[in-house]
């Protein structure tokens, strides 16, 4: 996973006439947690945006201006209900050997059957939380599509993988076709059906015949 470098000051007072002072020069207040202490800095608002406005899953490596460095992660944020400025954020210090979780990004690839003939793709997960060891944590889920049929749905316990734990039960579904008004049939599901049903013919037809002989 990709981490994000934020250059921040470590600050001492944490009163509301110190934070409201830190906002008007545009800093944004922040606390790291799940170290032995609650670590207090801020940082310019604009060092942010790239951690904030972005899809894509992030870890942070916060250096101060006293020279020590923290790897954590985003952990809450708050925003300011009118202007949309960012208010404070949360952060969780993380270490190498102990396991965090996070949300991580869904990503599809490829073009569905179901899609091309006039199916609905739903996306109901954007983001399914994880568990692992920072190392192990992906950057997305890759999901491929490509052989999605109308109707057909692609579950959590398809993507069982070794480096992490997904944080779902095995029965959610992360994606589906659905049918639409204008879905068309599937040439090749059709002839399945056909298949099956001369099949089925073919079965009756026999035992029709073996009844007769005795």
């Amino acid at each position: 996973m990709k981490s994000i470098t934020i250059n921040g000051l470590q600050r001492e007072s944490v009163g509301k006439t110190s934070t409201k002072a830190l906002r008007n020069a545009g800093q944004v207040p922040c606390v790291v947690y799940g170290g032995d202490k609650p670590l207090h800095f801020s940082a310019p608002e604009l060092a942010f945006s790239k951690l904030v406005y972005t899809p894509d899953a992030h870890t942070v490596v916060i250096a101060l201006d006293n020279g020590e460095t923290y790897n954590a992660v985003m952990q809450d944020i708050q925003f300011h209900p009118v202007t949309d400025r960012i208010l404070h954020i949360d952060f969780y210090q993380i270490f190498e050997n102990k396991e965090i979780t996070m949300e991580i990004p869904v990503k599809t690839v490829g073009t569905s059957r179901g899609v091309l003939n006039g199916g609905n793709l739903r996306v109901p997960y954007r983001k399914l939380r994880v568990k692992a060891i920072p190392s192990k944590l992906p950057e997305f889920i890759e999901i491929d599509i490509t052989p999605l049929k109308i109707g057909s749905k692609f579950y959590i316990s398809q993507l069982k993988n070794d480096d992490y734990k997904l944080l779902h039960p095995d029965n959610v579904v992360v994606c589906q076709v659905r049918r639409s008004r204008l879905a068309v049939v599937d040439v090749e599901d059709e002839d399945e059906e056909v298949d099956a049903e001369n099949t089925e013919e073919t079965t009756t037809d026999a035992a029709a015949t073996e009844a007769s002989q005795e």
